[in-house]
């Protein structure tokens, strides 16, 4: 019956986003034996929590959907270069549907804690219901961002009105109109809400503790003779994203930063700041990650276009980052972010001078004053990357626990296992070449990487598989090593670990979080280990006899 959930089976994904949807429809294909997980009432992950004002793709919107069926392409139709989170979300219902998906997936189930027993080769999962099964293989693909991290502020309980933090950002509609409204953040997703509601509330007051760099993401409608020119093209643009290091259509400009006149320069810059998307990021000269004077040059550029912008000169001033360079983090992508800044309802805190001492019944207190607010929205971020690993009490062979061996710091083999924890593979984990590219690409790469994983397992019968400890050293030291000539390493962001939201990240000390290397070279790293007989990983048959012996049984 609907919701059913059997005691054992070969396979269980836990998370229903982009990465578990693809996961399970790869293991379908297959007749894997397979479950999905998820704790939220519905599917689409990222899609379905984040449901604020302006939530919608930074990835141009035909290179973020899944490129498995051509099928597929032909049929969905994107309404916009960069598509809403409403869209977005229907979009994964309709791939869910199309390939009949749900029936593998079960929802409300929280998976809280998972342990690898040795008798057998398995992983035995508790639920939040108390309910026990084991399966053979345990695949987390929980997402990059979704641990979402509070602030940390005396009286939080006390307050009278609404409060939230965007990731859990209500369902039903909030009424804006003729309301007071704080919000604390000035990160991605703060700089998309500001731009989207400046214009619907009384009175808008943000909380800035660090500025960020920003970029216009020009937007605009897709009309049906776009989208058959993009249909066509499919294959084109889908190459593109293979071969480019951020996996999006953008490639970098091949010319050497120095070589270019300063005329030049500008005029390059001129022109993808006026162009939809990250080409103002990623089409720049690649000097700009990793040379200091060349990044200093362009944030300059950058810094004035946000003094044009923003008729205050004192206001423009605080929005302009200090301690870091345009690019060296991700960059958010906005529209009419600055703008609200001009507005009259629209003030700017600089909580770096004036910090917030406590929310009170009534709004928010600074050393300074108070301020009467209506509704406070939290965004302050997440506990990125390994956040939702850490969730789940992961116990692995011998009793070591995942959260202790990440405690200062993920270790991985290719960002997909990790040594002590047999069987479990996280097809976007840390490490990978997930996080740092446009994440569906990523996805396709990282599953198709972890089912030929299982292919080979089970042409040869292994029941068990364990990355080594110096092959796992090996790839983590070359994560670090790219780390070293990119001027990210500097940066204070969740690419490095630092949240000043969770106790022991707030202090800047980096954790090697992403795979730095652009695309290419990650596929080439992970084909290679492949076509080499998955060399790296030790594999186990001493479990198939009692394993079939089981399944016989049940």
């Amino acid at each position: 019956m609907a919701g059913e959930i059997k005691s054992h089976y070969e396979v269980v994904v836990v998370g229903a986003g982009v990465s578990g949807i693809y996961q399970i429809k790869r293991l379908a294909d297959l007749g894997v034996d397979a479950l999905v997980l998820d704790a939220a009432p519905d599917l689409g992950g990222t899609w379905y929590w984040n449901r604020y004002p302006g939530a919608r793709f930074d990835s141009e919107s035909y290179t973020y959907g899944y490129s498995f069926s051509k099928e597929l392409l032909d049929e969905w139709h994107w309404k916009e270069r960069f598509s809403s989170q409403p869209e977005n979300l229907r979009y994964l219902n309709y791939v869910a549907d199309k390939f009949d998906l749900r029936k593998y997936m079960r929802f409300n189930r929280k998976v809280e804690a998972a342990a690898f027993e040795e008798a057998g080769h398995l992983w035995r999962l508790r639920l939040d219901d108390g309910r026990e099964l084991t399966c053979r293989f345990l695949i987390l693909a929980v997402g990059l961002l979704s641990i979402p991290t509070p602030p940390r502020l005396e009286g939080m309980e006390t307050f009278k009105g609404r409060s939230f933090h965007t990731f859990y950002w209500p369902h039903e509609p909030v009424e804006l109109s003729g309301k007071k409204v704080g919000i604390i953040g000035t990160g991605a997703t703060a700089i998309q809400v500001i731009g989207e509601i400046a214009d619907k509330v009384d009175e808008l007051t943000v909380f800035q503790r660090r500025p960020n760099w920003s970029a216009p993401l020009n937007n605009s409608p897709i009309s049906d003779e776009e989208m058959a020119d993009i249909r066509s093209r499919y294959d084109e643009i889908f190459a593109a994203c293979r071969r480019t290091p951020g996996g999006f259509e953008h490639e970098p400009d091949r010319r050497g930063f120095h070589e270019a006149t300063r005329e030049e320069r500008i005029a390059l810059w001129d022109k993808l700041y006026d162009e939809p998307g990250f080409g103002i990021w990623l089409s720049n000269f690649r000097e700009i990650f990793t040379d200091e004077a060349a990044n200093a040059e362009f944030s300059a550029y950058i810094a004035d276009r946000i003094r044009k912008r923003v008729k205050d000169p004192l206001t423009a001033d605080k929005l302009i980052p200090r301690d870091h360079g345009f690019g060296v983090q991700r960059v958010p992508l906005e529209t009419n972010y600055l703008e609200a800044y001009n507005r009259d309802n629209v003030h700017l805190v600089d909580i770096s001078e004036t910090p917030i001492l406590r929310v009170t019944e009534t709004g928010l207190r600074t050393s300074v004053r108070d301020y009467e607010l209506d509704i406070i929205v939290y965004s302050t971020g997440f506990d990125a990357i390994t956040g939702a690993f850490d969730a789940i009490d992961i116990t692995g062979a011998g009793g070591v626990k995942l959260a202790d061996e990440w405690r200062e710091g993920p270790s991985t083999f290719l960002g997909m296992m990790a040594h002590g924890f047999p069987n479990l593979l996280m097809p976007t984990g840390p490490q990978s070449g997930s996080a740092s590219t446009n994440f569906p690409r990523g996805i396709e790469n990282g599953v198709g990487w972890c089912m030929g994983l299982l292919g080979h397992m089970r042409d040869r019968g292994y029941t068990r598989a364990e990355p080594t400890v110096e092959a796992q050293a090996r790839w983590t030291a070359h994560v670090t090593k790219m780390y070293a000539i990119m001027l990210m390493r500097k940066a204070k962001s969740w690419f490095t670990g630092y949240n000043s939201n969770i106790p022991g990240h707030e202090h800047g000390k980096t954790r090697y979080l992403v795979y730095n290397g652009g695309t290419p070279k990650y596929v080439a790293a992970i084909t290679e280990v492949a076509d080499k007989g998955y060399e790296g990983i030790v594999f186990d048959a001493g479990a198939r006899v009692a394993a079939r012996s089981a399944a016989a049984a049940e």
